[in-house]
């Protein structure tokens, strides 16, 4: 497709763009063009031209950014949603349905969530990104996951340009994982999700010191309220976390690994003082407490670095490129396996331009 066009689609394009502030990290990488599309019907007929016209350039759909390390420049078209809204599409008994546009910001869905009174999303506080990504990522913290509040997922095929809507058991969610990251990555964009909130309070305080924090605040469990969990979610965040305005990082870098049963007991002769987790399958094992004991908290390597306050972010220092982040990662994962005998995932996304 020339840009003649995407331009009689009346859509925002922009050429030889610079993705540095699209992406948390903040590496300044180009990409030939960015179409940003603020509806369904704006999206197919995006794809449905594209089809038409034999395009077979390379395309990638991105969200806010916070979960992407670019390698280098991206040599065809990135789709990014500016789809908005909230919209009750049933309220039951304790239950209220909620569809959410994919281009709204996570954290303002959580603000909007609790201001009207519909609550579960609390824990998710602060965490960077747009709800389209929430659902693709199965985002998570302080105890929570998006997929235990997503109903269902509306999407396009962005190779037909034909609506699919997923439901949770479809989306195949697994501990940041979905069929959207594996199976069926790059084929869909997400352009709504369909949250199932609660009307009740039931706050979940178990995980991450919000316990300890509500204590050291002198706010008592059956005194607190949805503002001052989702506040005190914000400052643990805030302690731990750089700002990415600040900072270029991607939050949490690494997947918090799980080990058999067997692994573990071998592990605890040796590290009696381990963290761990109770997990369905098996031990988890805070990657953060693995990479401490590599030494790596707070070190550098060339332009990136590990986050002084919490060894599982790894930062831009100020010109790193994408192959030094990955560098750092590489050496982290290395040292990890060397010592432990464990391997580390990545939560954040590797993408490579065409």
């Amino acid at each position: 497709m020339d840009i003649d066009q995407l331009r009689e689609l009346n859509m925002e394009i922009k050429q030889n763009i610079s993705l540095k502030n699209r992406n948390t990290f903040g590496i300044d990488i180009y990409a030939d063009r960015l179409v940003e599309y603020y509806s369904i019907e704006e999206l197919q007929d995006f794809i449905r031209c594209r089809v038409a016209d034999g395009d077979k350039s390379p395309l990638m759909h991105i969200g806010g950014g916070s979960n992407l390390l670019f390698m280098n420049d991206f040599h065809g078209t990135v789709l990014h949603s500016c789809i908005q809204g909230i919209n009750v599409t049933a309220d039951e008994g304790d239950n209220v349905y909620v569809r959410v546009g994919a281009g709204v910001s996570w954290d303002d869905w959580v603000q909007y969530a609790i201001d009207s009174s519909w609550f579960g999303l609390e824990n998710l506080s602060a965490i960077p990104g747009e709800v389209g990504a929430s659902a693709i990522q199965n985002i998570g913290a302080y105890g929570s996951e998006a997929k235990d509040f997503i109903l269902y997922v509306d999407c396009v095929d962005l190779e037909t340009g034909d609506i699919r809507h997923f439901c949770r058991a479809e989306c195949e969610y697994g501990y940041r994982d979905s069929i959207f990251k594996n199976v069926v990555a790059g084929r869909y964009a997400v352009t709504h999700v369909h949250f199932q909130l609660s009307h009740s309070f039931r706050p979940n305080i178990e995980y991450g010191g919000i316990r300890k924090a509500l204590e050291e605040q002198g706010v008592q469990e059956w005194d607190l309220s949805p503002q001052v969990l989702r506040q005190t979610i914000i400052r643990l965040r805030q302690q731990k976390l750089p700002d990415p305005a600040v900072t270029g990082n991607a939050g949490s870098f690494f997947k918090n690994p799980v080990v058999s049963a067997a692994e573990w007991q071998k592990l605890l002769q040796e590290y009696p003082e381990a963290p761990h987790y109770d997990a369905a399958n098996g031990v988890k094992i805070p990657a953060a407490w693995l990479i401490e004991q590599c030494g790596w908290k707070g070190r550098s390597l060339g332009n990136a670095g590990v986050y002084e306050n919490q060894p599982l972010v790894l930062v831009n220092n100020g010109s790193a490129t994408g192959a030094d982040i990955a560098a750092l990662s590489k050496a982290i994962q290395d040292d990890v396996k060397k010592r432990f005998g464990i391997s580390l995932e990545t939560e954040v996304n590797f993408v490579c331009g065409e």
